[in-house]
């Protein structure tokens, strides 16, 4: 005797039968057509211009409150945001993101590049325009494609060694050394652009190692720890005078109703960072570095209807050379990225996503 139940389980059969088979199906036209992948170029360049966008907007901040705070506390501001925000988000999230990392020398050298590099560039606004501090510390993206070439092995031609040259005279007349008005103050932006290039380098040299919340959490908590003892240091040996109050020691009172204004400060600048270290992972240097020059007209800009700060010639025309060696750098780049011989980015060609360890090296030479 057949039980009722039979046609329903072998209806129930055939139905598991096409489901199986329509997912084989699905499966075999997903693996004919995988989904796009973003290239690496994209993901740098989204994330470079997204960043420069937050560093004006930033830097406009900062230069509002430098009326009334030292650098300092306005530096370490960022970093108390960064640690709230990271390590929590870095705890739950897990996978890639650690808050353990065997790269921490990278990481120490990075935060302090970035700590003494920024108190520069911050302590030269106010003896010098927003615009004018900014072209100089953008010799950083020519920097930065030159290290390229000399650390991690990136190729420059003829026409990027030219470009460059073009972009460093730039950098020259901006600074306009045989000028009357030519200051001290126009060095700091330049040993700024310095210490970023170097610090871009060694986002490079970690690739994608660790995660860009590791790498965030670390360039910024560590930059606010050494932000203390380097302005404890500076306020003691610089004379006090009324053009340096921005760099003495201490807190104004009233200091606690700022803190909305201290604590957008330090997100704005937390995400910018791992927006840009993040850019530089997953992309070459040489090609993302150019993207920066976005930042110049903004803040230019911005200087003008918020401070009425009008550029001189000399600020304007080393703003144009260097924007165009670095836009005719970037244009090489692609150019060269459309022919398929450009170098590989050093996180592609070396190094497995997530591991620190070389993806050639065979299973049993790794370490448990």
């Amino acid at each position: 005797m057949i039980s009722a139940k039979t046609p329903r389980r072998a209806g129930a059969t055939g139905l598991a039968c096409l489901t199986t088979e329509a997912r084989e199906t699905a499966m075999a036209m997903m693996s004919a057509h995988p989904a796009p992948v973003p290239s690496r170029a994209v993901q740098g360049i989204l994330c470079i211009e997204v960043a420069m966008l937050l560093f004006v907007a930033q830097d406009a901040v900062m230069k509002g409150l430098l009326s009334s705070y030292p650098v300092w506390p306005l530096l370490f501001a960022r970093s108390v945001v960064a640690v709230l925000v990271l390590v929590p988000l870095i705890a739950m999230l897990g996978g890639p993101h650690s808050l353990r990392s065997a790269l921490w020398p990278l990481h120490m050298a990075r935060a302090f590049l970035f700590a003494a590099g920024f108190s520069m560039f911050y302590a030269a606004f106010p003896f010098m325009g927003l615009a004018e501090v900014s072209t100089i510390f953008f010799s950083a993206p020519l920097m930065t494609a030159l290290m390229a070439a000399l650390f991690l092995g990136e190729r420059v031609g003829a026409h990027r060694a030219a470009a460059l040259v073009v972009g460093f005279a730039g950098v020259v007349i901006a600074m306009n050394p045989m000028g009357g008005q030519f200051s001290w103050a126009s060095v700091l932006p330049l040993l700024c652009a310095l210490t970023y290039a170097a610090s871009q380098i060694l986002a490079r040299r970690i690739g994608e190692r660790e995660s860009t919340l590791t790498v965030g959490l670390y360039t910024l908590s560590f930059s606010g720890l050494m932000i203390v003892p380097i302005g404890w240091l500076v306020a003691r040996l610089l004379p006090l005078a009324p053009e340096t109050a921005h760099l003495r020691w201490g807190l104004p009172e009233g200091v606690w109703a700022d803190l909305p204004r201290l604590a957008g400060l330090g997100a704005i600048g937390m995400v910018a960072y791992m927006l840009a270290s993040r850019a530089y992972q997953v992309a070459s240097a040489s090609l993302v570095a150019p993207f920066d020059y976005t930042y110049l007209p903004f803040a230019a800009l911005l200087g003008y209807l918020v401070w009425a700060e009008v550029p001189g010639p000399a600020t304007l025309t080393g703003m144009v050379l260097i924007i165009g060696a670095g836009l005719y750098i970037g244009w090489r780049e692609l150019r060269a990225a459309r022919r398929g011989d450009a170098t590989p980015v050093t996180a592609e060609a070396t190094f497995a996503p997530g591991s620190p360890l070389p993806p050639q090296m065979p299973e049993e030479e790794r370490a448990p």
